[in-house]
């Protein structure tokens, strides 16, 4: 059972005495008034009767799900469990029930292409200075209200441009571009599952690695068939609270914590991100929480990246983070026991360097997004001698 912070008891408690003031004040009206104060849940429902007679080109029959029986199915690849009848399509957008059968609208058809550097997913302990080949197709399973990528993530595969690019396609382009990863990112990759699974299976065997960006709602089943073709990953840990996923991004807690142990038991060399949104996530007592979890379930060695928001979608009207509650939940966050904790969206920040957990050697110095400087022996500091975490080839 989830613990309460103080943030949270006392956003409750205010939103109960307003709800009790509104009962004196307006009579009948109150449960409306109590009900706009709390905002419990804003999570996504099926669009009913607005998906295509037929599929398109770009149509995959779905690699997880059931039949419900009468021609409705039920999809199986994220927590949201759509359960949808002919004509329905899912919370994410880019799934459909044709005739009795589930098919993702989202198969070879990219709304993002780019090659990035990998320090941008962010990966800082996964091969540094490597290029990587960023994939996106349209949808996502959250409804985030501060959605970076919400032109391509709160949209229908039909409803952006895109280009053709199929997986034995997008691995030779990878090559090509002198990549060393295909990246699944941008929008929500497991929406896009079907396609990321086969382009991951075309990069292995053209030899390339493969790095998922996510926010890691994804069911164990089809999470733990993506590992055997999975190289890294960072998962966007929104915050240490159930009520937050609920009210900032239409989700669960619980589904994503079991994501992070599941990468950590499969062996893929994990990242976790958490962004700082102010008036929701910047709680001292949450950030205490989420590193003693992750003490105990995946151990200190796995970088955790605090980001600093940025005004957008939603949220516009929020200011960005204070980067010194950047710098103060780094703090929180080594001194509880995490050994390499990072400052992101905020340049030529010291928190942007990879320091030794031993002798606080700067091992990487980083600029923007480009690495200035790199004192590794191998996996180990070339001061102290210590084993640094992380895939440095």
């Amino acid at each position: 059972m989830q613990t309460r912070s103080r943030r949270e008891f006392l956003v409750d408690a205010a939103c109960l005495a307003a709800s009790c003031t509104a009962a004196t004040i307006l009579g009948p009206f109150a449960a409306c008034v109590s009900r706009a104060y709390a905002q419990e849940d804003i999570g996504g429902t099926v669009f009913k009767g607005d998906g295509p007679q037929q599929p398109w080109k770009w149509s995959r029959e779905g690699y997880a799900y059931r039949s419900l029986g009468d021609r409705q199915v039920a999809c199986l690849i994220c927590p949201n469990h759509c359960a949808l009848s002919p004509g329905d399509r899912s919370i994410c957008r880019s799934r459909v029930n044709v005739d009795g059968k589930l098919y993702s609208l989202a198969y070879g058809n990219p709304c993002a292409v780019h090659v990035d550097p990998i320090e941008k997913k962010p990966l800082y302990h996964f091969a540094p200075r490597s290029k990587s080949f960023s994939l996106a197709a349209a949808g996502c399973n959250f409804r985030c209200l501060n959605c970076q990528n919400w032109e391509i993530s709160q949209a229908k595969p039909h409803e952006v441009q895109h280009r053709e690019l199929f997986p034995a396609e997008a691995a030779a382009a990878a090559k090509q571009a002198g990549c060393h990863s295909i990246a699944y990112t941008y929008s929500e990759p497991v929406t896009f599952y079907e396609y990321m699974l086969d382009t991951a299976q075309a990069a292995r065997a053209a030899g390339l690695r493969n790095v998922l960006i996510s926010n890691g709602y994804i069911n164990p089943g089809p999470l733990t068939d993506l590992c055997r073709v999975l190289d890294a990953a960072n998962i966007n840990l929104k915050a240490y609270s159930d009520a937050i996923y609920r009210k900032l991004n239409g989700g669960r807690l619980e589904p994503v914590l079991s994501t992070l142990k599941t990468l950590h038991d499969q062996g893929i060399h994990l990242e976790i991100t958490n962004l700082v949104v102010p008036t929701y996530v910047d709680d001292e007592d949450l950030v205490r929480r989420m590193c003693a979890w992750i003490l105990k379930e995946v151990g200190p060695d796995h970088p955790l990246h605090f980001l600093r928001f940025q005004p957008l979608y939603k949220l516009d009207r929020l200011p960005p983070t204070p980067v010194s509650t950047l710098a103060r939940f780094r703090e929180i966050a080594l001194a509880e026991g995490i050994r390499y904790v990072y400052v992101g969206n905020v340049p030529n920040h010291e928190g942007n360097h990879t320091y030794c957990h031993s002798c606080r050697r700067r091992l990487i110095a980083r600029v923007g997004y480009g690495v200035r400087e790199v004192h590794l022996n191998g996996d180990r500091c070339d001061a102290c001698g210590a084993a640094i975490p992380g895939v440095w080839t």
